[in-house]
C-alpha cells in the first residue's frame, strides 16, 4: 500500500514540486497540499495521512504549532511528520523536535534522502539529516554551559555502539545493518538510551554523545 503524505508550504511552487517528487515514487501518494499551518492541521485530521511533510515558516500557524498539535506529547494518536526547511536557523527546527516531530531535512537534501525519510516516519523511524544535526548541536552547544546529565543508569556496551550512529544521523535500518542486528533490537536500545538519559528524542541522544565526548 501507498503511503499517503500531506505537504504543508506556503509556497505555491515548492508545493508543486514535492507533490510531482513523491507522486513519482511507486509507493508514496500524496492526498493533500497545505498553504499554511492552520490548514494542514484541518487536512490533517480529515484525511488521517500517514505522514506529513510540513515547512516550519508558513503564515496563520508555523509548522512547529501544527506539529504540536498533530504530534505533540499530549496527542492520542500522533502523526508522524518530518520537518524540511530551507533555514540554518536551527532553533526552528529543535522547536518542531520538540513539538513531536520525526524527521529533519533541508530542502536541498535531494530526492532520495527525502523518500527516505518518508519511508522511515511511515515506518516508526526517524531520519535526521547528518547536516541538521550537525547545525543543531553547534546551534545549541553554547547555549548548555551545564555539565552532560548522568545517566540514571551505565549504558550498556551494545547502547554505546548504538549511540554513535544514532548521534550520527543514521536511521534504524542502518544502524541494524552496521552492526548485524535487527531494526526492533534497535529501536529497543533506543528506547532505553531515552530513558537512561532522559532525552525525548534523538537529537537530544545526539546532543550528549556530542557533550561527552562520543563523537
Amino acid at each position: 500500500m501507498s503511503i499517503r503524505v500531506l505537504i504543508a508550504d506556503d509556497q505555491p511552487i515548492v508545493r508543486t514540486g514535492l507533490t510531482m517528487l513523491l507522486d513519482a515514487q511507486p509507493d508514496i501518494e500524496v492526498v493533500g497540499a497545505a498553504a499554511d499551518g492552520r490548514e494542514a492541521v484541518r487536512l490533517a485530521l480529515q484525511l488521517r495521512p500517514d505522514v506529513g511533510l510540513f515547512d516550519i515558516r508558513m503564515p496563520l500557524m508555523d509548522g512547529i504549532e501544527a506539529t504540536r498539535r498533530l504530534a505533540g506529547p499530549d496527542v492520542t494518536d500522533p502523526l508522524p511528520i518530518v520537518v524540511i526547511t530551507t533555514f540554518d536557523l536551527d532553533e526552528y527546527v529543535h522547536g518542531a523536535l520538540r513539538a513531536g516531530a520525526r524527521g529533519f531535512l533541508l530542502k536541498d537534501a535531494g530526492p532520495a534522502l527525502l523518500t527516505q525519510a518518508i519511508h522511515a516516519a511511515a515506518d516508526g523511524d526517524a531520519l535526521i539529516a547528518p547536516s541538521v544535526t550537525v547545525r543543531l548541536l553547534a546551534a545549541f552547544a553554547h547555549a548548555q554551559p551545564s555539565p552532560p546529565r548522568r545517566p540514571i543508569e551505565p549504558l550498556t556496551a551494545r547502547e554505546e555502539e548504538v549511540l554513535v550512529p544514532v548521534a550520527q544521523g543514521r536511521t534504524n535500518n542502518e544502524i541494524a545493518s552496521e552492526l548485524y542486528i535487527t531494526p526492533s533490537t534497535v529501536k529497543a536500545h533506543l528506547a532505553s538510551l531515552m530513558r537512561k538519559l532522559g532525552a525525548r528524542n534523538r537529537v537530544e541522544v545526539a546532543m550528549w554523545a556530542h557533550e561527552t565526548g562520543r563523537i
